[in-house]
Parts: structure tokens; sequence; C-alpha cells
């Protein structure tokens, strides 16, 4: 299968979060991954936000570079003219927010190059999307509501 990795999902594994796990198995498990150079622009952003409130300079260059490495084997989209057409258009499960409707228009852009491409993402609203307009999204409901109860 192909993931096309959207920003919600790739943040809660480069940072650690409680999905973390989760989301390197899908990693694990795919044959490719499609990430928009949003995603890009999202991860280099926390990072940015996250120091020195939750991490040191250091961590934030780890973490980076962390994701340089694994970013080498991915595609990464451009935020084509396509793309941001495709964005612009109404969404089954409104509302939806614009970083949303651009990670949806990339990821039915990857769907056109792979029918296979599953969905990764922690966002109810772009997962909710992904449903309605026919992905397979991961990791699913039952996996993302058994690490909150563990959370609690």
């Amino acid at each position: 299968m192909i993931l096309y990795a959207e920003s919600s999902a790739v943040l809660a594994w480069l940072l650690g979060q409680a999905a973390e796990k989760l989301i390197a198995g899908e990693f694990a498990a795919s044959v490719g991954v499609v990430a928009s150079q949003l995603t890009l622009v999202e991860c280099e952003r926390a990072l940015h936000r996250s120091v020195p409130q939750a991490l040191t300079a250091r961590e934030a260059a780890e973490l980076r570079s962390r994701l340089v490495s694994r970013v080498q084997e991915w595609t990464v989209l451009s935020l084509s003219t396509a793309i941001v057409r495709g964005a612009k258009r109404r969404f089954p499960v409104e509302p939806i927010r614009t970083l949303g409707a651009i990670h949806l228009s990339s990821a039915l852009s990857a769907r056109n190059e792979s029918p296979d491409t599953v969905l990764l993402s922690l966002d109810r609203r772009v997962r909710a999307n992904g449903v309605a307009l026919g992905f397979q999204v991961v990791p699913t409901d039952a996996e993302l509501d058994a690490i909150q109860t563990t959370d609690a």
C-alpha cells in the first residue's frame, strides 16, 4: 500500500506522541509514502514553536534530522495549481480547514497516481472526509480509541 502521510500523523510520529508506534507500523507496512510540501512546512513550524518551551534547540535539530532522513524515502508533492484548485472545492464533510483541504486534495492527487493510496491522519476532519471520499484511513478508529483509553 501507498500511504499519504498527513501532517498530524507525521508530527505525532516525529514528536513521540501516543500514536507514534501505530504510525511507525503504518510506515513499515507501506511500500511507499507520499506527503505534501505542506507537511514539511507544518513539521518545521511545529519544531520552531516547540523551542524553548518543550524542546531544546539540540532536540529540535535531532528531530529535524530524523524527519529529513525519513523524507528522503518519500515522494513529496509540490503545491501545484491542480492541488490548490482541488483544495478550493467543497468537501463531503464541511467545515474543513484550509490546510486540511490542501492535504485532502494532495491525497486525491496521490490516489490518481496509485489507486491503492491509504490516508494516514489523526485529524478527525481530514479522516471523516477521507472516509467520505472512499479512502481507507489509518490508524483505525478502534486503534485511536485504544490509545486514548490508555492515556486517560
